[in-house]
């Protein structure tokens, strides 16, 4: 199963690419005019990253790995999708940026990168393309430094639970197994031209946090929020400006989670 679903994930973020980069929803016009991809709530918990080496997991084309170079940091990004990184080393090349990109999945990267970083980052939709994370954590464990810290933005486990049009639940909070679905479109570009398949799983908070403190992160702060910074999903209203919510659900539930972790010394 393992290989399949790599496959399978890899061909839809390789067709999803190309619709992603022309998308109004990444404006990579206004990002190459200097516009940031990175929120508000990434950006406290990073803080100045000016001299700070970053390890930037599933970064997709690479737009906040960009970001964060482009405010002092060293970074190297990583992604399973081929299309993805290529595009990430041509956008970096654009934006005059220097940043490094490395195509694997996240679970191979010891085998493609030997050297610790002051900050891991991941955010938005990433764990759910992974089975277990018990091996996620063991990685940013395995390439932070003794006292270096974790940045996890994530859409909350109660979002994943509703069906597209959260009318119901449709799905488990727990992570019982592998969720396969045939996919069409992407939440970039709905009438994107794009048919295939997804494997995901879900993974509750239980699932996440101690996966983490089995692989000494220590946490330092654990945060959920009632709004989504994407309005990628559908039904959506934006209650203020980058903060959007499911209509009628208003602020009834959570939608985004953050943490930060430092692994012991």
């Amino acid at each position: 199963m393992e290989e399949d679903y790599i496959a399978i994930n890899r061909q839809s973020w390789n067709d999803r690419t190309q619709w992603h980069l022309r998308s109004d929803f990444y404006d990579l016009p206004g990002f190459l005019a200097g516009k940031t991809s990175l929120n508000g709530i990434e950006l406290a918990l990073l803080g100045d990253v000016r001299g700070k080496s970053i390890l930037h997991l599933q970064c997709h084309f690479g737009q906040d790995s960009i970001s964060l170079a482009r405010m002092g940091a060293d970074v190297t990004g990583v992604d399973l999708s081929d299309q993805a990184i290529g595009s990430a080393r041509e956008l970096a090349q654009q934006a005059g940026v220097a940043a490094e990109f490395i195509c694997c999945d996240v679970y191979d990267l010891p085998a493609h990168l030997d050297r610790q970083y002051d900050i891991v980052f991941t955010s938005y939709g990433t764990i759910v393309w992974l089975p277990d994370l018990d091996r996620w954590a063991e990685v940013i464990s395995r390439f932070l430094k003794p006292g270096g810290t974790f940045i996890f933005v994530e859409f909350h486990p109660v979002v994943w639970m509703f069906d597209d049009n959260f009318e119901k639940v449709a799905y488990n909070y727990f992570n019982k197994e592998a969720i396969i679905e045939a996919s069409d479109g992407t939440y970039a570009d709905r009438d994107a031209d794009i048919a295939g398949q997804t494997v995901t799983w879900n993974h509750n908070f239980g699932e996440v946090l101690t996966s983490l403190l089995k692989n000494r992160l220590e946490l330092l702060s654990f945060d959920e929020y009632d709004y989504s910074p994407y309005n990628c999903f559908n039904k959506t209203v934006e209650i203020a400006p980058g903060q959007f919510r499911i209509a009628h659900l208003e602020d009834k539930i959570p939608m985004v989670y953050a943490l930060k972790a430092r692994k012991k010394a």
